[in-house]
């Protein structure tokens, strides 16, 4: 994966009593110009770090799901929920049946290229129906 060039640090829950921080300056270390108020987070901000690391390996690897697997030794539908889990963070609706259906779709490709067991096949499909 290619390395970061700069990361900010992402602050966004307070170290002593876990609530959400309020950002109430910004500044710009080029001019010097200070914000003082009360600004609002972005979306991303409500990420976990390991779900930000997800989300910069699954860009790396251009939305590839076969490929996330790989580079995170996670199995298909591990990628999957975690994908999903940012989703809903962002605020993004829960999983259509368009989905679904394509989540099952991969399961049965993944069974008949021999890369799962029919067993295995099925317990996917099980755990994806009770989500």
């Amino acid at each position: 994966m290619a390395g970061r060039t700069k990361q900010a640090n992402r602050i966004g829950n307070c170290p002593v009593c876990g609530e959400e921080l309020v950002i109430t300056g910004l500044a710009c270390e080029y001019c010097r110009t200070q914000l003082t108020g009360k600004f609002a987070r972005c979306r991303f901000c409500s990420l976990s770090e390991e779900q930000v690391h997800f989300i910069e390996v699954f860009l790396d690897c251009r939305g590839n799901i076969r490929e996330v697997e790989r580079e995170l030794n996670i199995s298909y539908p591990t990628v999957r929920n975690r994908l999903e889990e940012v989703r809903q963070v962002l605020g993004f609706s829960g999983r259509t049946e368009m989905d679904r259906e394509e989540v099952r779709r991969n399961i049965l490709e993944s069974l008949s290229r021999g890369e799962i067991t029919p067993k295995e096949a099925l317990k996917q499909i099980q755990s994806d129906k009770m989500k």
